[in-house]
């Protein structure tokens, strides 16, 4: 008789669990998740059904797998919820544990063709109120663990973001379906934290917040860990506010990522790389390659004045008077795009902002073609202080050097189409416009 992997399966149902989308089953999936470590390992199974449930704590060396047809459909309880001291924004402090979380685990999984159902709906009306205890779960998140694969399971309505990993080493997120409301507060998609070696692929993303966000804490998290050796690829991303963001929790350092063949498409912002004084940290050697884009306010961001979270409307971060360098200054370079297109974009083609006295740096455009929408409303490019909103512009740059524009076509814009504050070798070749709005030179430089 052939035996299959099935055969050793701790199928939730034979510890009590029940799919009726009415009983609470959080104690018998932890008693089939604590069966399943104390054989050593294997697969907790959740069969077809709609199962009720709490808080699911994962242990080394589990897969915890859906069938097709499965619901986990979380609990509205927050005593469902253990309090754990884990990361919330980029700062560490107690917190709900995620609907599904582990932490200093390895060799753990979910996989499958089921479905997370995080009835956010409950943790969005309480943040609205501001009457959480803690901050809300996240859907999946894992604290410093170990060789973490995320593979084919449908998530919806997360409480707060999505897939979280912090601290984590080797981690595979692939072939999910992240689908949350475009109103929904602090939804994010994917978020890896000061994580090594994550990869990203064959993803469709479309939620209320950022669809993909690389962060690495902010200056309050007392280690400063980096975010680094990242690659996404293959992945579609619609609504949000971002297609692929890095920071502005990036205190400990973003470096070493990839992001290539993805859609956006109604994204707000495509590409977008954000901080401000008072954070530090280095975002450096980042390509992004082979992406569309549609519908969205500006392409490519690189924002030094990033204004939103405590400490925001600070002085020190709105200044545009140069200060002195120190650990608390953040950086921007070696960031290299090539062969995008983006089409029917509102505000500008580009935003590039350093800070006086740390300019972006070693940036490179080539074979990109931006063209603006026609019917286009005027949108603010980034979160800025003293920045009206545009519209159909071209490149804005500040404070930036060496910045290449090679084989660049900007199409329907308004103005020039690079427009140069306070640049050192911005070099412009090969370059075109077409049936642009006004008679300005292609490039305009100021330099005070």
């Amino acid at each position: 008789m052939e035996t299959t992997a099935a055969a050793y399966a701790f199928n939730i149902e034979n510890f009590g669990a029940k799919g009726d989308g009415q009983t609470l089953n959080t104690k018998a999936i932890k008693q089939a998740v604590e069966a399943c470590a104390k054989a050593g390992g294997g697969t907790v199974y959740v069969p077809a059904g709609r199962f009720l449930t709490g808080a699911i704590l994962l242990k080394s060396n589990i897969t915890l797998h859906l069938d097709a047809g499965a619901v986990l459909l979380f609990s509205t309880n927050p005593d469902e919820y253990p309090v754990v001291h884990s990361r919330w924004e980029g700062v560490n402090r107690d917190v709900y544990a995620s609907c599904i979380y582990g932490e200093d685990i390895e060799n753990v999984s979910v996989t499958g063709q089921g479905t997370l159902n995080g009835n956010g709906a409950f943790w969005w009306d309480l943040f609205s109120k501001k009457e959480n205890k803690y901050p809300r779960p996240k859907l999946v998140s894992f604290d410093r663990c170990r060789r973490v694969l995320i593979s084919g399971v449908k998530m919806v309505d997360s409480p707060s973001w999505t897939v979280n990993p912090i601290r984590c080493e080797n981690v595979t997120i692939h072939n999910v379906s992240i689908i949350n409301p475009s109103d929904s507060p602090n939804t994010d998609g994917i978020d890896p934290e000061s994580c090594r070696n994550v990869r990203i692929s064959d993803c469709h993303i479309d939620v209320g917040d950022d669809c993909i966000a690389i962060k690495s804490g902010t200056e309050d998290s007392p280690e400063r860990i980096p975010c680094e050796n990242i690659t996404i690829t293959n992945c579609t991303m619609i609504h949000g506010h971002g297609g692929v963001v890095l920071g502005s929790e990036m205190s400990g350092d973003i470096r070493n990522v990839t992001v290539s063949n993805c859609v956006f498409e109604g994204t707000d912002r495509g590409i977008r790389l954000k901080s401000r004084r008072g954070r530090g940290g280095v975002v450096e050697d980042i390509r992004v390659s082979n992406i569309v884009m549609k519908n969205v306010i500006c392409p490519f961001i690189v924002n030094a004045y990033y204004f939103c979270g405590p400490r925001g409307k600070e002085k020190y971060v709105w200044d545009k008077s140069p200060y002195p360098v120190t650990e608390e200054t953040p950086a921007f370079r070696r960031i290299h795009f090539s062969d995008i297109t983006a089409r029917e974009v509102s505000a500008a083609a580009g935003f590039l902002y350093g800070l006086p006295e740390m300019y972006v740096e070693d940036v490179t455009f080539s074979d990109v073609s931006i063209a603006m929408a026609e019917d286009a409303e005027p949108g603010m490019p980034a979160m800025m202080s003293q920045l009206e909103p545009m519209k159909q512009r071209g490149f804005y740059c500040g404070n930036v050097h060496d910045v290449s524009f090679h084989r660049v076509t900007i199409s329907n814009h308004d103005g020039p189409a690079f427009y140069v504050e306070n640049g050192v070798d911005v070099s412009v070749t090969d370059c075109r416009v077409k049936g642009p709005k006004s008679e300005d030179p292609m490039v305009v430089e100021k330099n005070e």
